[in-house]
């Protein structure tokens, strides 16, 4: 009866070891998904920071507030830190019906660049506006 006992009380430990086994494989999967959550979240606050910057810089320059000629690059401060936002123009080379160029007529392109963990990250807003020289 005594060597009984003893081979009952070695499964109870085995039967233990195998359930400590599968509970902290759980919790290392677990852990896994929380870091991957927080990843997404980070990639998704950064995305919309550089949504709102392009916007903010579209919305300047439809209101004329801000005037380029050239390629430009700019290291956003504040809110915005951490993007750079480069900036271009041209011209479009459009007519009328009586093949007359329409003057002041620009394609904008701004693209909002970042560095996160997975590396560089950008973000493009493309529009048309007409400006006068």
């Amino acid at each position: 009866m005594n060597k009984l006992r003893r081979r009952a009380a070695g499964f109870l430990l085995l039967e233990t070891m195998i359930g400590v086994l599968v509970f902290a494989i759980g919790v290392l999967a677990l852990a896994r998904c929380v870091e991957q959550c927080i990843n997404v979240e980070s990639a998704k606050a950064w995305d919309e920071r550089a949504r709102v910057a392009l916007e903010n810089r579209m919305a300047e320059v439809e209101a004329g507030a801000v005037f380029f000629d050239t390629k430009k690059e700019e290291k956003l401060k504040g809110m915005f830190d951490g993007i750079t936002l480069v900036q271009s123009r041209v011209p479009l080379r459009l007519m009328d019906e009586n093949k007359k160029e329409l003057a002041g007529l620009f394609e904008i392109q701004l693209e909002a660049l970042w560095r996160e963990s997975g590396g560089k990250q950008s973000k493009v807003l493309t529009f048309y506006v007409f400006q006068k020289r």
